[in-house]
């Protein structure tokens, strides 16, 4: 970029295909406005090509934000995530809601210095949550299946009652058998639950390993009532809490 001076502010608005950006200079006039697509590379050229220098690169924080940030942090740029809640706050104000306003509302909050920083995770942080949300998705498809099968069983005055998930698919069909009915509802049922259950054990296999492999989380599951995943979800909120300590001055030590 070449340097005439004025210091630019970026705003740019995301979404998957493409991204709405606007620059807005130090005097709080709009410089440029544009939609390019919503890739580290294609974003990093379009930026450095403006003249003047760049103050920041504010983007509002949500999953495809880390991505992008990563990018053009890697690519030697000044991005600042913001919070969410904030900027949706800020920019329902304005009376036209569009990418191009939003992107506009984006820059001259970062302009204005009206903004609450968020940190953005690391790859390890990001990847250890996808594993962890996998595992909570297929959890709670199972739950709801097993409930299907409670509410179903139960306009027949049939109660599976407490039952471990080992004898769940025994128990129902011990209640449903000598009822053809039942038995032609229960049997899908019962065969779409048990991949679930065979993802599910595989998956909290990994969350356990991986939970073993890291020396804080052993140290967390040595207290009464913590688990793998427990401890996997402490430590990467102690992770976010000393990113924030370090940016202000003071750094506690992790759990």
């Amino acid at each position: 970029m070449e340097d005439d001076g004025i210091e630019l502010f970026f705003g740019l608005d995301l979404s998957l295909a493409k991204t709405a950006v606007c620059v807005v200079s130090e005097h709080g006039q709009i410089v440029k406005e544009a939609e390019t697509e919503s890739e580290p590379e294609a974003l990093a050229r379009w930026l450095v090509e403006l003249n003047g220098s760049i103050a920041a690169i504010g983007l509002e924080a949500g999953p495809l934000s880390q991505w992008l940030h990563r990018g053009l942090t890697e690519a030697g740029l000044d991005v600042v995530l913001k919070e969410t809640r904030q900027v949706k706050g800020a920019l329902k104000a304005m009376p036209i809601k569009t990418d191009r306003r939003d992107a506009e509302g984006i820059a001259r909050l970062l302009h204005l210095g009206w903004f609450r920083p968020v940190h953005c995770k690391s790859v390890s942080a990001q990847e250890t949550r996808a594993v962890l949300g996998a595992r909570k998705a297929i959890q709670q498809n199972m739950i709801a299946l097993e409930m299907s099968f409670r509410g179903l069983l139960r306009n027949f005055g049939l109660k599976v009652g407490a039952i471990s998930r080992g004898r769940f698919e025994t128990r129902i069909r011990e209640l449903a058998d000598g009822n053809p009915m039942l038995e032609t509802a229960t049997e899908p049922m019962l065969r779409a639950r048990a991949p679930l259950r065979q993802e599910l054990t595989g998956l909290e296999k990994h969350v356990r390993q991986f939970a073993g492999d890291d020396p804080v989380c052993c140290r967390l599951m040595t207290m009464p009532g913590t688990g793998a995943v427990v401890a996997l979800t402490s430590v990467q909120l102690s992770i976010i809490q000393s990113a924030f300590a370090l940016r202000s001055g003071s750094a506690p030590g992790l759990v």
